[in-house]
């Protein structure tokens, strides 16, 4: 392998870890109201590349991670709209369960601000993400609504 493979498969790893501590962070938000500043330095001082309870965890990039919280943060009501748009008749953002929402939001974000990162990779990654929390038919609901926004923001 060379050194240029070397170092982009360390920085696809890095970004894949930055992606779940950032879907981490939105649920504990969530589930907390943690204040935003408070949220990312606990994740930057204690969660990002530490060892908890025997499990190790990957090194993120610091930068990629807090550009995801941040900007579901700052787009939130931009993001849900078109997350909102997506589903099905008679549901609403407020029946998904935390972790969806976190990994719908993210990759929503990534989608619309981050055309940096190819579509394909936006919604593969966050298909990943979702080995963590979800079964077969989860990861196809968020596969579908990616994709979905994807055609509409990146047409």
């Amino acid at each position: 392998m060379t050194m240029s493979n070397s170092r982009t498969r360390a920085r696809s790893q890095a970004r894949a870890a930055a992606r779940l501590a950032a879907v981490q962070a939105l649920y504990q938000r969530e589930m907390e109201a943690t204040p935003l500043t408070q949220l990312l330095h606990e994740f930057h001082q204690h969660r990002l590349g530490a060892t908890i309870e025997d499990v190790e965890y990957a090194d993120a990039d610091v930068d990629f991670f807090d550009d995801v919280v941040k900007g579901v943060e700052a787009r939130a009501e931009e993001i849900d709209r078109l997350i909102t748009a997506k589903l099905s008749s008679g549901w609403s953002i407020a029946r998904l369960d935390k972790p969806m929402r976190g990994i719908l939001r993210a990759g929503v974000y990534e989608l619309i601000a981050r055309r940096d990162v190819p579509t394909a990779a936006v919604i593969s990654e966050y298909l990943d993400v979702a080995d963590a929390f979800y079964d077969k038919r989860e990861k196809g609901f968020i596969n579908g609504l990616l994709d979905a926004v994807a055609k509409e923001v990146r047409a």
